[in-house]
């Protein structure tokens, strides 16, 4: 087998791309054509061989970057050629295939837009940023992976920044800052800038690189207060929150971004730190907690006053703390349970109860006492009530069980001490209050209670008062008005739900009865004084009780059996339909028991000896069948109320029977 046992291909072939062609002679068949069968041994993923030919191809695409190949660009296969018969004799060589490594990748950089801030005072020969540590190449060659840097453009190339050395990738400052000077002509003092960084080697691949930098402003000047000194005064009875004064300063670098102002000492105090807070925005002076005039009467503050940078200036501010009537008179004790017989002479200290009271900013003489509440009937006093610091609890009234005067045996006092506010008028402010609760049990002598054990026990009692603050205003009106959004909440749902889901009550039974019962009144002879109508029955109807078949008039709705000769009976003017008005006809009517009255006939009334027993639509159970005789009619026209316009008739007198009610 003649070969050769190295080749060399660039990287990146096509699969299918043949490399060589492996050839092999039989010497057992020489002068005559061979059948020889050709393979590779060697596993590997990138190479295939013709069994027939021996013609090495391309399996796979080769990249010199890949891990396995960057560490050994040399593949070496094992190729082995048998004849035939199968299982005849074989041969095998060895060749190397060498994969070259071309110029495929261009430069990578780690981002392809860059910003830089650079000091206003930052001086020539700066270098602003080293792109060649940006940006990388992974051909393997170094003839391939090199780069350079170049084509700098954009606004402040080559007049403030350029390429040192060139192509190195190095952006330098090369010009001035300064972001105060009237010559600096980029937009918000930030230039942008373009670089290419390309390949050396063929073909020449490049990308751009975007640079952006930003001028910053650098503090010369240090802030400047509008006066050396500040003093302000405030009382102690200003709240939190209270301004005391203003303190200003400016700064004369360009542009003005602000000044930031802090307290760096004296803001507090034995007890109470950081009374005052300034705002750090304006230099505005406020309480931050009560001032105590009995603890500190001056402060002394320093107030810090700060730039965007580092540069600050300091100002002395004095506040002076003005007194005023602010403490409440302390009393000991604050609570106290006292017992007290029934029998206690007036006049007499109960129990050798005293109270003893302290003011910061008031006198011994300025106490008075006041028993707000629970005093029921006056019974108890102070003595002495005002110009002592030392007051005792005395019975004013005696109790009086017996008689019912008294029926409370238990009291709760609620005692109120001022100071009376006598020094007010020099130091300003209101009166004062202090309190001080008193439990005080009503007992007879001689009588013992029960108790449920035998060990003695101690009654601990704790009262707790529940004290409104003014500042907490905000807690009654967040209540009140979510209550009153919850009341009108419930009370839109609930009409929203009577409108959409009334209650629907069950109907009413119908309690009249479909035929009324007679009257048990003697009987009376009934005069009809009738006038023959022409009526026109254009409808008919099958009654539903008896089945019969009745026609009926469709305008006045008069009626009668069919096939008969029955009369007809006026429909009940409740149940009438309209009418021509010349069918109407008033028929009076007189009873043996009432001769003289009126009585308005419908005026829908039919033919009397046509009609009798009609029923009615709607009420079939009032109907009467045709089987009951007509009603007798005797001749008499006495009734006056005639106006028919017809010619005078004797009107029949008729004596109806009452009609048997239908089961």
């Amino acid at each position: 087998m003649r070969i050769a046992t190295t080749f060399t291909i660039p990287e990146e072939q096509n699969p299918g791309t043949v490399v060589t062609t492996i050839t092999a002679e039989d010497p057992d068949d020489a002068g005559f054509i061979s059948k020889l069968y050709y393979s590779i041994n060697t596993p590997n993923q990138y190479f295939s061989i013709n069994e027939m030919t021996g013609v090495i191809l391309v399996a796979k695409r080769i990249d010199a970057e890949a891990r396995t190949l960057r560490l050994n660009k040399a593949i070496s296969l094992e190729i082995t050629v048998r004849d035939l018969p199968s299982g005849g004799n074989s041969n095998k060589t060895t060749i190397t295939i060498n994969i070259q490594d071309i110029n495929d990748n261009p430069p990578v950089c780690t981002q392809y837009a860059f910003s830089q801030s650079v000091p206003e005072t930052a001086v020539n020969g700066t270098l602003i940023m080293d792109l060649s540590k940006q940006c990388t190449d992974i051909d393997v060659d170094p003839i391939n992976n090199a780069f350079n840097f170049s084509g700098l453009s954009g606004l402040g190339s080559n007049e403030r920044f350029q390429l040192i050395p060139a192509g190195s990738g190095k952006i330098v400052l090369t010009g001035d800052l300064d972001f105060e000077d009237p010559n600096n002509i980029a937009v918000g003092n930030e230039y942008s800038l373009k670089v290419a960084v390309e390949d050396i080697a063929f073909p020449y691949y490049k990308e751009y690189i975007y640079v952006y930098i930003k001028t910053t402003p650098i503090n010369e000047h240090n802030p400047v207060f509008n006066s050396s000194s500040y003093v302000f005064n405030v009382s102690e009875l200003s709240p939190p929150d209270s301004i005391i004064g203003y303190i200003y300063a400016t700064d004369q670098d360009y542009p003005f971004i602000g000044i930031t102002y802090t307290i760096e000492s004296g803001g507090s105090t034995l007890g109470a730190t950081n009374i005052f807070w300034i705002n750090p925005s304006t230099g505005v002076l406020k309480l931050s907690n009560y001032a105590d005039y009995e603890t500190t009467q001056k402060y002394i503050l320093t107030v810090k006053a700060t730039d965007s940078g580092s540069r600050f200036s300091t100002a002395s501010v004095t506040v002076n703390i003005l007194e005023a009537n602010d403490e409440k008179p302390v009393c000991k004790p604050d609570s106290y349970r006292l017992s007290v017989p029934v029998n206690q002479a007036t006049g007499t200290n109960i129990q050798n109860f005293k109270l003893t009271c302290t003011d910061r900013d008031s006198g011994p003489q300025s106490f008075r006492y006041f028993i707000n509440s629970g005093n029921i009937n006056n019974h108890f006093a102070f003595s002495p009530s005002s110009g002592s610091n030392v007051s005792s609890l005395i019975l004013a009234l005696p109790f009086d069980y017996s008689e019912g005067g008294d029926t409370t045996w238990n009291y709760n006092l609620r005692v109120l001490i001022t100071d009376g506010n006598l020094n007010s008028q020099s130091l300003g402010g209101p009166v004062q209050t202090g309190t001080v609760s008193l439990f005080i049990n009503v007992y007879i002598p001689g009588t013992t209670t029960a108790k449920t054990t035998t060990t003695p026990s101690a009654v601990y009692v704790v009262t707790s008062e529940n004290v409104y603050s003014p500042l907490a205003w905000y807690i009654p009106f967040v209540s009140t008005i979510g209550a009153l959004l919850l009341l009108g909440f419930l009370g839109g749902l609930i009409y929203l739900l009577a409108k959409y889901f009334p209650c629907r009550r069950p109907p009413k039974p119908d309690t009249d009865p479909l035929i009324k019962p007679q009257e048990t009144k003697v009987k009376q002879d009934v005069f009809w004084e009738m006038t023959k109508m022409n009526t026109v029955f254009d409808g008919e109807a099958v009654d539903p009780i008896t089945g019969n078949v009745y026609e009926y008039n469709s305008k006045s709705g008069a009626r009668r059996w069919k096939d008969t000769k029955l009369p007809i009976i006026p429909v009940p003017v409740s149940q009438q339909l309209p009418m021509n008005p010349a069918e109407q006809t008033s028929l009076p009517v007189r009873s043996s028991g009432t001769p003289n009255k009126k009585v308005k006939t419908p005026p829908h009334a039919a033919k009397a000896e046509d009609v009798t027993n009609a029923a009615v639509p709607g009420t079939p159970n009032r109907l009467q069948t045709p089987k009951q005789s007509a009603p007798k009619v005797e001749s008499e026209n006495k009734s006056p109320y005639s106006r028919s316009p017809i010619s005078p008739r004797r009107s029949p007198k008729v004596s109806p029977k009452i009609p048997k009610t239908p089961a």
